[in-house]
């Protein structure tokens, strides 16, 4: 099964799940930003409530906990309306026993992925796989002591790691283009469904 992280993991996670002929959902997940450095985090939450918190960061800026705790019920708020608008009142999908392929456009700090993985392993599958195509050297490191399997196609040690560097058309996907996406990927599924099989 292959779960992705909206947005920008959506388009990379239709084309694994397509290629390996499996299943498709979601897991909504944000992170807790850090003010002057978009690519940093405070940590992240996921539409289960899990969160998961940078601490070194949080005690170095020298947030209270009354005001990281009002960062985080906004990122909750945010979180549950970005779930509603993706899922609808479907419920979280079932992992169990399966084999979970985590995917999001890349790594950065690493905290989304985290908490997704957290996440997901509350759900007891039998193996999570973090895959991106890009990543930090940092943000593998952390990845490698919660993830069972990390499959990243780049690897990068620079000091400053932005995501776009190593996109050669870069955008932030709207709300309108993962749901575009998504109705897509499921005209795709209904016409595998529907069509006739053929005796080889």
């Amino acid at each position: 099964m292959v779960l992705a992280i909206p947005n920008g993991g959506v388009p990379v996670a239709l084309e694994v799940a397509s290629a390996l002929k499996t299943e498709l959902d979601l897991i909504v997940c944000r992170k807790v930003p850090m003010l002057l450095n978009p690519e940093g985090s405070l940590g992240a939450a996921t539409d289960d409530g899990t969160v998961i918190l940078n601490e070194e960061a949080v005690k170095r800026i020298g947030l209270s906990r009354q005001q990281l705790e009002h960062d985080i019920s906004r990122i909750r708020a945010d979180i549950k309306q970005r779930s509603l608008l993706y899922k609808g009142d479907r419920p979280i999908v079932r992992v169990s026993g399966k084999t979970v392929i985590i995917i999001d456009d890349g790594l950065a700090s690493g905290y989304t992925m985290m908490a997704a993985v957290k996440s997901v392993r509350h759900r007891q599958p039998r193996e999570i796989v973090v895959a991106v195509p890009v990543a930090s050297a940092i943000a593998v490191k952390r990845l490698e002591k919660v993830a069972d399997k990390i499959v990243t196609c780049t690897t990068s040690s620079a000091t400053k790691f932005y995501l776009s560097d190593f996109y050669r058309y870069w955008y932030d996907l709207s709300d309108k283009d993962v749901i575009r996406y998504l109705k897509e990927w499921r005209a795709q599924q209904f016409r595998s469904n529907i069509e006739p099989r053929q005796d080889r």
